[in-house]
C-alpha cells in the first residue's frame, strides 16, 4: 500500500476509480474524499468531481477526477457505459425503482423468457427517452423531482440515447437480470419502466450497477474505505 500510495499527485490531478456503496450518493464519495485530501496535504481548497452520477439505490463504478484531472470530466462522461442489475416485472413505482412504494401490479402470466429476450433485443438502437420523473432533470430551473415529491405534474422532454447492447443473463420468476450498453444520459429506470409496457405489464429497477464507463472497469476499482487509506498514506 506504500508503494502504491506514494504515486498519487492529488493536485496534478488522479482518476480514482471507486466502487460507490448503495446509498451513497455521488456527492457523499466526493466529498468524503475531498475532505481528506484537503486535511492530508494541508490545503483550504482542491477540485475534486465525478463522472456521472449514480443513484443512491446504485453501487459500482464511480469516477472522481481530482486537481487537473478534473478538465477531462466531460470527456469522461461521454464515454459509454456498461450496466447489471435485476427489472422485476408485474408491478411499477413512480420512481421506476425502489425509491418509491409499488403504485400498480399487472398480470404477468401471458411473459415467456423467448418473450422477455425478443423484447430486449427489440429495444437495442437509437431511440428518445423520457427521463423519469423523479430525475435531477431541470424543469422550469428546479429539478424534476422537487415537483415529483409534491404530486405536481410536470412535462419532461425525451432525449436520443443510444441501447448498443441489451442482453438477459437469466430470468428468475418476474426478475430479470440484464447487462446493459448504453450512451450518456440513458437512465436504466426508464428502460425497466419501458421494458415493462413493452411486455404488456409493467416493470421497475429493482437493482443496479455500473460495471464499466468506456475503458474503465469496476474490477479495478477500490471502495471508499480503501482509497480513505491510500490517501491517508500518501
Amino acid at each position: 500500500m506504500d508503494n502504491q500510495a506514494s504515486k498519487y499527485n492529488f493536485i496534478e490531478g488522479e482518476v480514482l476509480l471507486v466502487n460507490k456503496p448503495l446509498e451513497w450518493t455521488s456527492f457523499d464519495v466526493v466529498n468524503k474524499l475531498r475532505y481528506t485530501i484537503k486535511h492530508k496535504i494541508g490545503v483550504k481548497k482542491i477540485k475534486v468531481g465525478h463522472a456521472g452520477t449514480l443513484d443512491p439505490l446504485a453501487d459500482g463504478l464511480l469516477i472522481i477526477c481530482t486537481g487537473k484531472k478534473t478538465k477531462t470530466i466531460e470527456s469522461l462522461m461521454g464515454m459509454e457505459k456498461v450496466y447489471s442489475g435485476i427489472i422485476r416485472l408485474g408491478s411499477t413505482t413512480p420512481s421506476y425503482d425502489l425509491e418509491t412504494e409499488i403504485n400498480e401490479h399487472f398480470d404477468t402470466a401471458h411473459i415467456t423468457e423467448e418473450i422477455i429476450r425478443q423484447t430486449a433485443k427489440s429495444m437495442e438502437g437509437f431511440q428518445d427517452q423520457y427521463p423519469p420523473i423523479f430525475s435531477a432533470k431541470k424543469v422550469q430551473g428546479k429539478k424534476a423531482y422537487d415537483f415529483a415529491r409534491k404530486g405536481q405534474d410536470v412535462e419532461l422532454k425525451p432525449k436520443e440515447i443510444e441501447i448498443s447492447k441489451f442482453d438477459i443473463v437469466k430470468v428468475d420468476g418476474n426478475d430479470v437480470h440484464f447487462m446493459i450498453t448504453c450512451s450518456k444520459g440513458t437512465y436504466i429506470r426508464s428502460i425497466a419502466h419501458d421494458f415493462g409496457k413493452k411486455l404488456d405489464s409493467g416493470g421497475h429497477l429493482a437493482a443496479l450497477r455500473r460495471e464499466a464507463i468506456g475503458e474503465y472497469k469496476l474490477d479495478g476499482a477500490m471502495n471508499v474505505e480503501e482509497w480513505l487509506e491510500v490517501i491517508k498514506e500518501n
